[in-house]
């Protein structure tokens, strides 16, 4: 409490990765008990993929590389082989854990939607043992299913065709979907990912929420419906509205734009007279 009191009366900027536009309701309110200045900057995808672009060699700086895990390279020209849209992603993030009875459930909901998907199943997403799938969902789904260990999130999320994003909702995975303008079905585990589950499916339009005792008939309704029914669609025209947004936000004279040069000022202005 000391430390949330302590920071509340400091004059020391705060900076968040989202847009005013996006939680504008929050951000009024956080400024309303701070003293310092707020600064919204993001979603930083975008203006790094700004600056990627305009970059002549940049390969060094991709080498640097933000992943806790080995990428798999030929999930993106499996998804090149894919209709638009036809493609469900699936991951948990990385550091995320659920039982082997979650696994099998979700595993089963997705062979029973016959939807394409792309899962991403670290060695470690099952608590207290391993990731190990029933040969029988293997053999039923190996036409239109592929598993990896990793994959480059934010280009698989932008690839057309994913149709929908299957997540845990930690922060940067809700960031980019909306920089993807993909839907979600969304299955919060702790931290804040509750909130942003609740976030895209009730204030942002383009979620649907799976129970916590998670089922397969449950995945395989759900799935079924954010790729081809019409509160999916819905979704997604929200998803691609709010895409719209943050691309306004971050380009020039967005507010996302203006805040990072606002941010700028306010560091390098002392130290231009400090050096003075």
């Amino acid at each position: 409490m000391y430390s949330v009191e302590r920071n509340c009366k400091s004059s020391v900027p705060i900076i968040f990765n989202t847009f005013v536009e996006l939680e504008l309701e929050v951000l009024n309110h956080i400024s309303s008990i701070v003293v310092g200045p707020i600064y919204t900057i993001g979603p930083l995808h975008f203006p790094l993929k700004q600056l990627m672009d305009n970059l002549e060699d940049n390969n060094e700086i991709i080498s640097l590389g933000s992943n806790l895990w080995k990428q798999d390279l030929q999930c993106l020209k499996w998804l090149d082989s894919k209709k638009s849209n036809s493609v469900v992603y699936v991951s948990f993030g990385s550091i995320t854990t659920m039982t082997k009875e979650n696994l099998i459930e979700f595993a089963w909901g997705l062979a029973n939607s016959d939807r394409h998907f792309l899962w991403v199943i670290r060695s470690d997403i099952v608590a207290g043992g391993s990731p190990i799938l029933p040969l029988e969902f293997l053999n039923r789904t190996k036409d239109r299913g592929m598993l990896v260990n990793w994959c480059d999130q934010e280009n698989v999320l932008n690839h057309p065709a994913i149709g929908a994003f299957l997540t845990h909702c930690g922060w940067n995975s809700s960031l980019d979907t909306i920089c993807g303008g993909k839907p979600v079905l969304c299955w919060p585990f702790f931290a804040e990912q509750q909130t942003n589950c609740w976030y895209l499916c009730n204030k942002w339009g383009m979620g649907m929420e799976i129970n916590t005792d998670v089922t397969r008939n449950e995945v395989e309704k759900q799935v079924r419906e954010v790729m081809e029914g019409e509160k999916g669609e819905e979704m997604r025209k929200n998803a691609l509205k709010w895409k719209s947004l943050a691309e306004v936000a971050t380009n020039p004279n967005g507010s996302s734009y203006l805040n990072f040069e606002q941010l700028i000022n306010q560091v390098c202005l002392p130290l231009k007279h400090y050096n003075n």
